[in-house]
């Protein structure tokens, strides 16, 4: 991006530090709707040491909750989030998983790093999305077992064959019906935590 380039070249004008250029570039970009405002994170551009990008991250988040009633991080997939402790004092952590022995490694390992890197939350919760049927009773009977006493379960979200329609054709999921069975189940969970 222009930014990344203008950062790696130093090419910041004298009247403004390096993280008030982030700054101001990240409000430049909020996209406003009606109900809530969306920031899109880009690519990473590159190896090397993220720790200032990762500090600027820490004090725009910070910021960003600040000015919002609520403030939804969407995170990719894995353990880098929580290796870069960008999001520290986060109220409710939502893990959402799919119905596979690796995702229920990964909460397994998730708990692990958390304490490593000494992070808290004050509730950890796990969504299982596309589960159905006789699975959902395994996974519940597992997760009692094994995860039960450091996470909630907080519900599950239906496979439902409309909503990859939805992604396959680029369709906002806001354009979902509102008698949608996983649409239904959505708000029912949201409202649990909120």
């Amino acid at each position: 991006t222009g930014l990344g380039r203008k950062l790696e070249r130093k090419e910041i004008p004298p009247y403004l530090s390096e993280r008030s250029l982030v700054e101001e570039e990240v409000f430049r970009h909020i996209i406003p709707f009606n109900n809530f405002d969306l920031i899109i994170q880009g690519r990473s551009e590159g190896e090397g040491c993220y720790c200032s990008i990762n500090n600027i991250l820490k004090h725009l988040i910070k910021i960003l909750a600040e000015n919002y009633k609520i403030t939804i991080i969407d995170s990719p997939a894995g353990l880098e989030f929580f290796a870069r402790k960008t999001s520290l004092n986060v109220d409710d952590l939502i893990l959402v998983t799919d119905p596979s022995k690796m995702s229920f490694h990964t909460l397994q390992r998730i708990l692990e790093v958390k304490d490593e890197v000494s992070l808290d939350f004050k509730n950890i919760w796990v969504l299982g999305n596309r589960f159905n049927g006789k699975i959902k009773n395994l996974f519940i009977e597992s997760f009692k077992k094994n995860l039960g006493n450091h996470m909630k379960l907080l519900g599950f979200l239906s496979y439902d064959g409309e909503i990859q329609k939805f992604n396959l054709s680029g369709k906002s999921l806001l354009e979902l019906p509102s008698n949608n069975v996983v649409y239904q189940q959505a708000n029912k969970i949201f409202s649990q935590i909120v």
